[in-house]
């Protein structure tokens, strides 16, 4: 079945949750673990924080986390899972809820679904960085995007974003790269296993 941007509801994402105990891996996104190494740490926005591993991953590292996530089921799980004060756990929906917060040092997206038709929702993620801070994108490419019965095409990817950044702005990375290791699931078999990298830099 092919999925469109209006299946990524909260309903429908909570039922998702709901079904497994367990949706995701716990093991930190390998691109996360590499682009942050080299930052100091702060204050950092984890969008699409589903069951918490990145985020929890972080608040080992000495940030001061604020998880988000549409499914109040994904957010429970991760609380319980991690209720230490150096995370935050929000359950919102950035097409329409406000930015839990302002000027990270850290804005990380990871697989995060935006649509075409959103850029009000990356333009406002990237307001949330503040000066000197960090942006990152990391994606699906476009093979693994079919993989999970979607049309890339329907959704913002990290060249799109990367787009919307003016001269305020310094790219890092940008590059498609080997995951690593499989993403997904720990009981399914992923064919997710490139990553599309935007790593840039508020520099004013």
């Amino acid at each position: 079945m092919t999925t469109t941007p209006d299946d990524h509801s909260a309903a429908e994402w909570d039922a998702r949750y709901a079904e497994a105990d367990r949706l995701w891996t716990a093991e930190v996104n390998p691109a996360l673990a590499v682009e942050v190494s080299d930052l100091t740490p702060g204050r950092a926005l984890d969008v699409g924080s589903g069951e918490g591993a990145d985020a929890r991953w972080l608040a080992d590292a000495g940030w001061q986390v604020t998880a988000v996530d549409i499914a109040q089921v994904a957010v429970d799980r991760a609380r319980a899972l991690d209720p230490r004060p150096a995370i935050t756990w929000v359950r919102a929906d950035l097409r329409i809820d406000t930015v839990p917060g302002a000027d990270f040092d850290l804005v990380a997206l990871h697989y995060f679904p935006i649509a075409t038709a959103d850029t009000n929702v990356a333009r406002t993620l990237i307001g949330a960085v503040g000066v000197g801070g960090t942006l990152l994108v990391v994606a699906h490419d476009p093979d693994g995007v079919r993989a999970h019965g979607r049309n890339p095409d329907d959704y913002l990817q990290p060249d799109d974003v990367a787009a919307l950044l003016g001269e305020d702005w310094s790219i890092v990375t940008a590059e498609t790269r080997e995951r690593g290791r499989p993403g997904g699931s720990p009981n399914a078999v992923s064919h997710h296993h490139l990553d599309v990298v935007l790593r840039a830099r508020r520099i004013r």
